[in-house]
């Protein structure tokens, strides 16, 4: 059963820093989707649509099949932004997949994607999470980000001024700092604070988690070309029971929940440089998006408005360049 809160504050202006659009048999989660959960009355103003390797080409060449995705969520900003009754700007900025293994080669899918897009699309995701553990999901190759080919492939995102989205888990906080420090003139945005995980042999570790996490995030902060997004912990690979359970949790219980990692990143990177997403519809399996939004702001009740603005609007707006 799912309680749906009343929003909190709804006037606060929001940029959801991180969503999906996607059609995943036998459910899916497009446009008229988001729209359902934007209506619930947070005061959400544009978003960021992130790739999920949905909507590629079916022909032509492997490496620029994923620019079909670009295609597809500019299609969808260009529908919003001609349709008068739909406020909130979707796809304001749009972040695709290329496969920085190309290396150099790399260089004219980029260039495809910006040309498919010129006025919103920002960078690249390529997942590179990587666990030992059968029980989780790994999209890469152990060590990816420190890979020689797949570093020839990154610089082309500095020559063309783009964005990365990393999207590592927790153990992998490190990887990206290297990274970061090999390409400081890169912005890199971090998904779902580091994912910090908690199935497979991580179960029952959630402080021995924290601590190596938390030491991650302040590595991570000391690289001023890196941001991270709050957000995401809803996911089934952070062990929380919550998508299980008949009753959905409360704004009160994630807060409390959220709160030691939130304010953990937000301490070292500041709120200049942290964004909130809801990772739907990804979250949707654990929590609803009033209660979600509700929680984050719950958790910044003691924070000036400036702090706020920057939290829930202007770092996403500023990183994504939304005019």
């Amino acid at each position: 059963m799912i309680e749906m809160e009343s929003p909190r504050e709804p006037e606060l202006p929001i940029c959801d820093a991180h969503h999906h659009l996607w059609e995943r048999p036998p459910s899916g989660y497009m446009l008229e989707d988001l729209l359902q959960d934007l209506r619930v009355g947070h005061n959400i103003v544009s978003t960021v649509a992130i790739e999920c390797r949905y909507g590629y080409r079916h022909n032509g060449a492997d490496e620029l099949k994923p620019v079909g995705e670009v295609e597809f969520l500019d299609s969808i900003a260009d529908r919003v932004a001609s349709d008068p009754t739909i406020k909130p700007r979707i796809a304001a900025a749009i972040v695709g997949h290329a496969n920085l293994l190309l290396g150099d080669a790399v260089a004219p899918v980029l260039e495809a994607h910006i040309a498919s897009s010129p006025r919103r699309f920002r960078g690249i995701r390529h997942s590179t999470t990587w666990d030992a553990s059968e029980a989780l999901r790994s999209d890469a190759a152990r060590g990816l980000l420190g890979d020689s080919k797949f570093r020839q492939g990154f610089a082309w995102l500095a020559k063309l001024d783009l964005s990365f989205d990393a999207w590592v888990y927790h153990p992998q906080l490190i990887d990206v700092a290297e990274l970061a420090r090999a390409f400081p003139s890169v912005p890199i945005i971090l998904n779902h604070i580091g994912a910090p995980l908690g199935t497979g042999p991580y179960a029952g570790q959630r402080a021995e988690v924290y601590q190596l996490w938390s030491s991650g995030i302040v590595q991570l902060a000391k690289c001023p070309n890196v941001v991270v997004k709050l957000g995401g912990v809803g996911s089934v690979r952070s062990g929380y029971d919550w998508h299980q359970r008949s009753v959905r949790p409360s704004s009160i219980e994630l807060a409390k929940i959220l709160q030691p990692y939130f304010e953990h990143c937000i301490e070292k990177f500041g709120v200049d440089r942290c964004l909130l997403e809801s990772n739907f519809p990804v979250e949707k399996l654990a929590n609803t998006y009033a209660n979600l939004w509700n929680a984050f702001k719950r958790m910044t009740e003691s924070y000036t408005p400036g702090e706020r603005a920057a939290l829930f609007h202007d770092t996403a707006a500023r990183v994504y360049r939304i005019g």
